[in-house]
């Protein structure tokens, strides 16, 4: 029978894979970075409804969240180069544009793309922060950029976190497309390698338990993030408190005397009763 899997090469050729797992990391961080502070900005924007600014983010959203990031990957890689070519045409410059390095158009087309979904997700964390909230801070004297600083932002993130943390893991299997702009990270690395044994499904299977493994220890530090900054577990007593339920209010029978403050019973059909004989009591003993 012939050898059609060999279990023991998916293991054993990891080792080679990882090497190039600094290239996928780069691409990430790099990617993440920049899709974040974008998609704030596209977000602030959107929750301002900024006019014109507002209509651009919308169709900005929607091209790069309707089309394919393999697509957006080749339109970096050859897009950007043709850029390049008609600037030095209008403008009578001489870049070199074979010098940019290749990972270049990759980070920029992952953190186009992640900065689209990043923008949604901080817009409705945004929007989520109870309005109560903005207007007893800005009753207390506080500024604009304080109460952005101080109010919204702390909850917002915190909203935030978990569809931030599915976008960062999103971003992280997206970076295995970077092969198409000439970019030789994990993936690339593994096509390479598998070129010259033929063995494309026990290097495939390598390919996915280390990407499962990186999916899964994101998804362990965005739990313990959402542990540490939730607020039930940063304040038990508070909790404690909350559930506590309030001691209901026992109605006072006996006369109390001259000068002193009567605990009135709670107003329901049994109290009032109460309340009525009391004062009747207190007419009694006075005549």
């Amino acid at each position: 029978m012939p050898d059609l899997f060999n279990g023991k090469l998916v293991f054993t050729q990891i080792p080679q894979l990882l090497r190039y797992l600094p290239v996928t990391l780069e691409l990430t961080v790099a990617a993440g970075v920049i899709g974040l502070l974008l998609g704030f900005v596209i977000a602030l924007i959107r929750v301002k409804r900024t006019p014109v600014l507002y209509q651009i983010s919308t169709v900005y959203i929607s091209v790069l969240r309707g089309t394919p990031i393999i697509v957006q990957l080749y339109i970096s890689y050859f897009g950007i180069p043709i850029f390049l070519k008609y600037l030095n045409y209008w403008n009578g410059t001489d870049w070199d544009i074979n010098s940019v390095p290749p990972v270049l158009f990759a980070i920029l087309a992952l953190a186009f793309n992640q900065s689209a979904f990043m923008a949604e997700v901080i817009r409705a964390a945004i929007t989520a922060v109870d309005p109560g909230q903005l207007e007893a801070a800005r009753s207390l004297g506080m500024s604009s950029a304080q109460v952005r600083r101080r109010v919204i932002l702390p909850q917002a993130g915190v909203i935030a976190l978990p569809g931030l943390m599915n976008s960062l893991i999103g971003l992280i299997k997206g970076t295995s497309l970077a092969f198409v702009c000439a970019v030789v990270d994990m993936t690339a690395a593994g096509q390479i390698m598998a070129g010259s044994s033929y063995r494309y499904f026990e290097m495939y299977c390598s390919l996915a338990i280390i990407y499962w493994v990186i999916t899964l220890l994101l998804e362990r530090v965005g739990a313990w993030l959402e542990r540490r900054l939730s607020v039930p577990e940063q304040a038990p007593a508070l909790r404690q408190v909350a559930q506590t339920e309030p001691e209901q209010a026992q109605p006072v029978q006996t006369t109390p005397a001259r000068g002193s403050v009567r605990r009135l019973p709670a107003l329901n059909t049994p109290g009032i009763a109460t309340l009525a004989g009391t004062v009747a009591k207190e007419a009694v003993a006075r005549d």
